[in-house]
């Protein structure tokens, strides 16, 4: 990139100095004591600066909303907290009122921007300036901006923001030392190139900081005064052009090979077959070749070699039957809980994860939410709930937490319902692809797939049409095709197994002690007689079906595990294990997915889908049993 001028030294750069300019405030106390607040949109390395800064690693994805709670890290000179990515400071996303609320704690603003897309991300750089918080700029992918032919003279946008700037590459780590030098050394001022309107507003007013941000943020975003906000909107679009006109070329770009990819991906025709092919290759991947193998060895030999071990071990030295139930009996904490986490859940959610990560860190997912947009419409969502749906095919535990990235809460009840009904589960699928082959192959998968998208449209449209709240618009930015890099997709799985390992460990732990104890007193085999006027009068399954219920309490995967031993070992006929494979696949959440649920939707919401589920899989499969008999 051609740099003209240092944007460093404080020799040539006005802002570098202990002392600033007239009317600036200046912070020279106790750099310890400071909250950093990283604020920006969506797609500008914000938590990759973050990781940088702190030596956290922060999850780093190119689709909008991967920041979706908040991450903090206390460091030598500060406590540097990141913020969700948002576009502005207005009302329009949860993101963007958490970033607000956030923001008037901060004694310095560190504003991150693209060097690609500073036309659109220098709008909020103009509203915090507004704000009179000391403010710091951070411009980064500054590569990617020379690659496409954008120079930037760094010393003229100092002068005419009136802030410190730095240009980074927070990938290589290039420029985020100078970042860090200068926080240590807290000298921090905020600019005095506030808009004409705030100008005006808070003219011969002696107003407390807070005071000052409360005003602003309610033209921001108040509905009875329009008039004020178009006329302030209008003026940062001015504000923003002038200095790109005095401070940036923009040149014709350099050819990249990744450019022509672009196109290709985002044609509506080729976009539409890379996706499918995409889904497809993620099925095969996680679905078929690591369920039907990987998960077969680790988990297989545990069940084989480790468990028998073990079982005949405690029994050995514990002369106690209900703690040897609770450790290594048919449900123990060892035999069950820890060998599906070992043998199942890590080696299929580190096989998603790599595969999600390369999607997100190459640009790929944004794309195929736009793909998706007009689709989900039709059900009230738009393309954005295709990333916790994709998620959901993984793990829905995983899904339910990502729905917050959904700006309202209509798209988030939406999404939480068709993952805990319709969408099984990497391991369940892995299941009931070999289920499904043995009974009649493509044409029964395909049938299945239907049976699944139809109950999605069903129940999506009906929760569509109940909810008063309107579907919002999709509002996404499309970064730019890059190459992943293998260490931020490593590192990310890491994080993302770590985060979940930690999250769910305890409650299957918990999960496995209870039903260990409900098995050891004989209240399963209640249960189970309760089920079988249901399975056998109902569904027109074998009573031992019942087990297989009283396992997908537990957890989906574990139902269809104990439906593919029973059709090996029974004889079910076909139209009994596709009814079964069905009626599985919409049974209730799992335990770890409805805990998740009642965290993220309440209490009430959660009892509400348990119960939906139970009912829609028991009358699907009731119809099913008695109108596919042709099918086989």
């Amino acid at each position: 990139m051609n740099i003209l001028g240092c944007a460093g030294c404080s020799k040539c750069c006005p802002n570098n100095n202990s002392t600033v300019k007239k009317n600036n405030k200046v912070f020279k106390d106790n750099p310890n004591s400071k909250k950093v607040i990283l604020v920006g949109n969506p797609n500008v390395g914000k938590s990759v600066i973050f990781g940088a800064l702190t030596g956290v690693y922060a999850d780093v994805s190119n689709y909008p909303g991967t920041t979706v709670s908040i991450t903090k890290a206390s460091v030598g000179y500060a406590e540097i907290i990141d913020t969700p990515g948002a576009y502005s400071l207005g009302n329009f996303s949860e993101d963007e009122r958490v970033t607000k609320e956030i923001i008037t704690q901060a004694d310095v603003i560190v504003n991150v921007v693209s060097a690609t897309s500073l036309e659109r991300d220098l709008f909020l750089t103009s509203q915090l300036i507004d704000l009179k918080i000391p403010l710091v700029l951070v411009i980064n992918q500054t590569d990617e901006a020379c690659a496409g032919g954008i120079d930037i003279d760094f010393k003229k946008m100092e002068i005419e923001l009136g802030i410190k700037i730095f240009p980074t590459v927070a990938t290589k780590k290039q420029g985020v030392s100078d970042v860090i030098e200068f926080l240590k050394a807290g000298h921090f001022n905020f600019s005095d190139k506030f808009s004409p309107s705030v100008q005006s507003m808070f003219e011969n007013r002696e107003i407390s900081r807070n005071e000052r941000i409360q005003e602003l943020l309610e033209v921001e975003c108040s509905d009875n005064k329009i008039k004020e906000c178009e006329k302030l909107h209008n003026e940062r679009i001015s504000f923003v052009n002038t200095i790109l006109k005095r401070s940036v070329i923009f040149n014709a770009p350099k050819k990249r090979i990744i450019s022509g990819l672009e196109h290709f991906f985002f044609h509506p025709v080729t976009g539409f077959i890379t996706t499918a092919f995409v889904l497809y290759l993620l099925f095969e991947i996680v679905g078929v070749w690591v369920s039907g193998n990987i998960v077969d060895f680790i988990y297989g030999g545990l069940e084989e070699k480790f468990c028998p071990h073990l079982k005949t071990l405690v029994e050995t030295y514990i002369n106690n039957g209900l703690i040897t139930e609770i450790i290594a009996g048919e449900f123990g904490v060892f035999t069950m809980a820890l060998s599906i986490i070992i043998g199942v859940l890590l080696p299929l959610l580190t096989a998603f994860y790599i595969f999600m990560s390369i999607l997100e860190d190459s640009g790929y997912l944004p794309r195929m939410s736009v793909f998706c947009d007009e689709m989900l419409k039709k059900i009230g969502l738009n393309g954005r709930a295709v990333i916790p749906i994709i998620l959901g095919l993984g793990c829905t535990t995983m899904g339910t937490i990502t729905t917050r990235i959904l700006p309202t809460g209509k798209e988030r009840m939406i999404t939480v319902a068709l993952l805990g009904i319709a969408i099984p589960c990497a391991a369940q699928q892995g299941i009931i692809v070999v289920l499904l082959a043995s009974i009649g192959g493509l044409k029964v998968w395909l049938f299945y797939l239907l049976i699944l998208l139809s109950i999605m449209a069903v129940v999506g449209t009906f929760l569509s049409k109940i909810s008063k709240e309107k579907t919002s618009d999709l509002f996404i930015s499309l970064p730019p095709l890059r190459i992943p890099s293998a260490l931020n997709i490593i590192k990310k799985t890491f994080s993302r197994m770590v985060s979940f390992l930690k999250e769910a460990t305890g409650f299957f732990v918990l999960s496995s002690i209870i039903i260990s104890i409900m098995n050891y007193f004989g209240w399963l085999k209640v249960i189970e007689h309760m089920l079988e006027p249901v399975v056998v009068n109902m569904l027109h399954l074998p009573a031992e079906f019942s087990n297989v219920f009283i396992m997908g309490l537990i957890r989906r995967d574990l139902a269809s595990a104990g439906l593919f031993e029973m059709a090996n070992i029974s004889n079910m006929t076909p139209l009994q294990i596709f009814v079964s494979a069905v009626v599985i696949t919409l049974f209730v959440p799992c335990i770890a997915m409805l805990i998740m649920v009642f965290k993220e939707r309440g209490i009430k919401e959660g009892v509400i889908l348990w119960i939906s589920a139970f009912c829609i899989s028991i009358g699907v499969g009731a119809l099913l049993t008695r109108v596919c008999g042709v099918l086989f």
